[in-house]
């Protein structure tokens, strides 16, 4: 069975994820590096990961992981791969809704819908059949 293109996107987003959760990491673990600008992208996210110090490095570092992980399980069509995927975007959603529901972050609420839709796209079965165990490598 041929990998369906959403699983293809949804691998590369997971391996784009990881670059940007790792530069950001960088970042935060050298201030005052060449890539302390790019935080004028998002400076409230910024102000977020600096009040809890040296822990957002390591958060940071961890989801970067968690994403390459999940990119190649995706990529290769592996059974953990799928489940560490819904489990990622599961707990990233159950994120935006507290940050929109506590009004840290309301405008989270703009990948509520998104996650929510990749995990729909991720229940049906034929993409959940593609993670059958007759895995691509």
């Amino acid at each position: 069975m041929k990998r369906p293109l959403g699983i293809t996107a949804l691998s590369g987003f997971s391996f784009v994820g990881a670059v940007v959760a790792g530069v950001a990491a960088v970042s935060l673990a050298f201030p005052g590096s060449p890539l302390e600008p790019m935080w004028r992208l998002n400076p409230r996210g910024y102000q977020g990961l600096a009040r809890i110090d040296g822990w957002a490095v390591l958060l940071l570092a961890v989801v970067s992981g968690a994403c390459v992980i999940a990119g190649t399980g995706l990529w290769r069509r592996r059974r953990w791969g799928y489940a560490f995927a819904v489990a990622g975007l599961s707990i990233h959603l159950l994120g935006d809704v507290f940050s929109v529901v506590s009004g840290t972050e309301p405008r989270a609420i703009v990948g509520i819908p998104i996650v929510a839709a990749l995990l729909v796209y991720l229940s049906r079965p034929g993409v959940r059949s593609a993670f059958d165990g007759k895995e691509s490598r």
